[in-house]
């Protein structure tokens, strides 16, 4: 999607961080753009940043898939087609994950995954029978490819985004519907205050937290890159539809020697025949789902 002018974006967690940092960016590039984020103090803050008449705020949250319905139908009401959808709502869980509980795996895979899978479930259905094509960014983290022992939970719910992303993306691309994954680094935004929005109803003994780590989080944050840095990548990665949008090159020698030690894992000697054909059969396939 080359030509983003005039277009509705959905954007979710777009109160602060990467959230707003896209809405700023598609808000300057000419877009309608809806904000849509669990806490209406940082809606009301946030709205009050973009001065802009071509931005609308929803209260919501990610897990509920019938708010996220009826999100879906304000947004339509109100700026008309939506055209990008950025799953972008994210909280974390700063804990070693062989001491959480249920609850912390409820809490952090129902927003980091689930609300992703309610976004692709709620809107991709109402891009494809509008016809005018469009494009989804699911966030997920430099955590989908390089993993914490610190934040296990969330390091598994990326992880699962990535496949998510790179199952969907082959099987929209007819539809002229395009599919990127993001993955940040370090981002000046409130993920650290992640415990303020956890529910009600998830709040049995959370895992151990380092902290000394949480004392200095706030600090650390603030170092991050941008939110708006990221929110312009996030745009020429929708106009050049890529698949992946890396913002932090300081990650490059690690991702490198992650593929690497992967590679050298492989097992030596040559593959059956028979399976090989039937490998070479699926790339192919692929490749012709993505032409």
């Amino acid at each position: 999607m080359k030509d983003v002018e005039g277009k509705v974006a959905f954007i979710t967690g777009a109160a602060n961080g990467i959230g707003l940092g896209m809405a700023k960016t598609f808000l300057a590039a000419g877009m309608k753009v809806v904000i849509a984020d669990i806490r209406q103090d940082h809606l009301d803050r946030a709205m009050g940043q973009l001065h802009n008449r071509s931005a609308h705020a929803i209260q919501l949250d990610v897990t509920d898939r019938g708010a996220m319905a009826r999100a879906a139908d304000e947004a339509e009401k109100v700026f008309g087609k939506v055209h990008v959808v950025c799953n972008n709502a994210g909280i974390n869980l700063f804990a070693s994950i062989d001491n959480c509980t249920y609850d912390d795996w409820d809490w952090v895979l129902g927003v980091n995954l689930g609300g992703v899978v309610n976004g692709v479930q709620t809107f991709l259905p109402r891009i494809r029978a509008h016809g005018e094509g469009g494009h989804i960014v699911n966030t997920a983290s430099m955590a989908a490819f390089v993993g914490s022992s610190g934040a296990g939970i969330y390091t598994t719910a990326k992880f699962a985004v990535r496949g998510l992303t790179e199952s969907l993306r082959p099987c929209v691309a007819r539809y002229n519907i395009g599919v990127s994954m993001l993955n940040p680094g370090l981002v000046n935004s409130n993920i650290h205050h992640s415990d303020e929005i956890r529910p009600e109803n998830l709040t049995a003994k959370k895992g151990e937290v380092d902290a000394d780590f949480m004392a200095r989080l706030e600090e650390i944050q603030k170092l991050g890159m941008d939110p708006e840095e990221v929110g312009v990548k996030v745009l020429q990665g929708i106009r050049n539809n890529d698949l992946y949008i890396f913002s932090h090159p300081e990650f490059k020698e690690e991702t490198r020697e992650t593929f690497e030690n992967i590679l050298a894992a492989m097992p030596d000697g040559e593959a059956d025949p028979k399976r090989l054909a039937f490998e070479e059969f699926r790339r192919a396939r692929k490749a012709a789902e993505q032409a």
